[in-house]
């Protein structure tokens, strides 16, 4: 850093980043939980899927994002998709073995995998 103006030019695209997850209107947000219960049911291999899924399709409206505590330890792994004017869906006791049918069916063609989600739970 050699001047204020970079050190305002680097604020300003940081928020700019913080605002894109926040207010993503053109794309999908895909949030795995990530606190200690996630990582040792398995959210690990679950986000690499997601992001080598994501990849190798080459889909560039999907962010993945990790979070911390989702609050439901006994579900883990849990994964939020966050699509524009859809509700939240809530997957849980993931497996990177669903991933790609999450991809292709949900965020692909906009169809909920639903015996999957939190309400095949009983939930």
């Amino acid at each position: 850093m050699k001047s204020l103006a970079e050190l305002q030019a680097l604020k300003q695209k940081a928020i700019e980043n913080v605002n894109l997850r926040k207010e993503r209107e053109d794309g999908t947000r895909v949030v795995v939980g990530m606190a200690t219960c996630g990582i040792a049911a398995g959210a690990r291999p679950v986000m690499t899927a997601f992001l080598e899924e994501i990849n190798k399709r080459n889909l560039q409206n999907v962010v993945v994002e990790q979070t911390g505590c989702i609050g439901l330890c006994r579900l883990e792994p849990i994964v939020e998709i966050y699509a524009p004017g859809q509700d939240k869906v809530t997957y849980i006791k993931m497996t990177p073995e669903k991933v790609a049918r999450i991809v292709s069916e949900h965020i692909v063609n906009g169809q909920v995998v639903s015996e999957y989600t939190i309400g095949s739970a009983g939930m």
